[in-house]
């Protein structure tokens, strides 16, 4: 029986060393990603920009067979968005979705896309970006060492306040208001006839709260998910800007791939551009409802109302697009 018990116990150590063996292999098997690059977003986790860059990694690494990793960093955990694209430029954060509002400090000529009051509706706006104009913009970023992927939605920005509703032109008017770090932004509303106040998107909540400003402007998503609909109980649907935002790659990133990678990074950013604004839309409809749900005040400007606000606006048009006229102008004729 003790030599029974041998040969069994021989056996089963084979048979294990075997497992061991098989297993060694298989995991040999598996590559290590040739390459692993990074990806800025400076919203939540849950918020849709964020959604569409983890699809746009999924895709990659799935179409790369793994050989391409990009692991994506939500909620600033890279920087400000003018810190991200000042890495991008000489290679040290690899892709990122950014405003194009701060995109347009260092590449003026995208400053024609986002003019307050430019497009009729959503509708006139992707046809431009999907066109022939969108596509010079997309390239047009080399000249700073960036390459556009493609474009993802971020709605349309609006005014809200903790002090009242904004009906007309005379209610907004000594209003102290949050803007991003944009000189456009800082003209468009102290040609309101109030005070434009830069303050970076993670300080609005509290600045808001303490009262140090009377309010901010942004789209639906944003304001219910930083929580602004808490402190800032007003909001007005003006849509004064549709400021579309850029899924950009670095250059320094982009010449490390083949041609065929490449290719393979621009439709997985064609797709999870198609992802990231169906789930926009579902988003703007969920935003907008609880909001209102926990007793947000909306107001709506009349047409009449709102050329009265663009009128107020012109000079912004001469100014930031005096050597672009011609793109500007095909965009309102589109």
């Amino acid at each position: 029986m003790r030599k029974k018990y041998t040969v069994i116990g021989i056996i089963a150590a084979l048979l294990f060393l075997i497992g061991i063996g098989v297993t060694v292999r298989l995991i040999k098997k598996e590559p290590d990603p040739e390459y692993v690059f990074t990806y800025a977003e400076n919203q939540s986790d849950g918020y849709p920009t964020s959604k569409g860059a983890y699809y746009f990694a999924s895709l990659v690494e799935e179409r790369t067979d793994g050989r391409i990793r990009i692991v994506v960093y939500t909620s600033a955990q890279l920087g400000r968005e003018a810190d991200v694209i000042e890495q991008m430029r000489y290679g040290g954060v690899d892709f990122a979705r950014v405003s194009l509002s701060q995109l347009a400090e260092v590449a003026p000529e995208l400053n024609v896309l986002q003019m307050p009051y430019l497009y009729n509706d959503s509708d006139h706006m992707w046809s431009v970006l999907e066109g022939e104009i969108g596509d010079h913009f997309l390239n047009y970023v080399k000249e700073i060492d960036l390459l556009g992927l493609s474009w993802y939605d971020s709605g349309t920005r609006n005014f809200y306040n903790s002090v009242k509703p904004i009906r007309n032109l005379e209610d907004i008017k000594g209003m102290n208001i949050r803007v991003q770090q944009s000189e456009l932004m800082i003209d468009m509303i102290n040609c309101l006839g109030a005070n434009a106040v830069p303050l970076s998107y993670e300080e609005v909540y509290s600045a808001l709260e303490l009262g140090a400003i009377d309010g901010a402007e942004n789209n639906w998503p944003s304001y219910e998910d930083t929580d602004h609909y808490k402190v800032a109980k007003y909001f007005c649907e003006d849509e004064h800007t549709r400021v579309p935002e850029m899924q950009l790659c670095s250059m320094h990133t982009w010449k490390l791939l083949s041609e065929e990678d490449q290719k393979i990074i621009l439709e997985c950013a064609s797709e999870s551009a198609e992802y990231e604004r169906k789930l926009w839309s579902e988003r703007v409809e969920e935003s907008r409802k609880k909001v209102i749900e926990n007793g947000v005040q909306v107001t709506t400007l009349s047409r009449s109302e709102i050329a009265r606000f663009r009128s107020k606006v012109q000079p912004i048009y001469e100014k930031y697009c005096g050597n672009y006229m011609d793109i500007l102008n095909k965009i309102i004729s589109q």
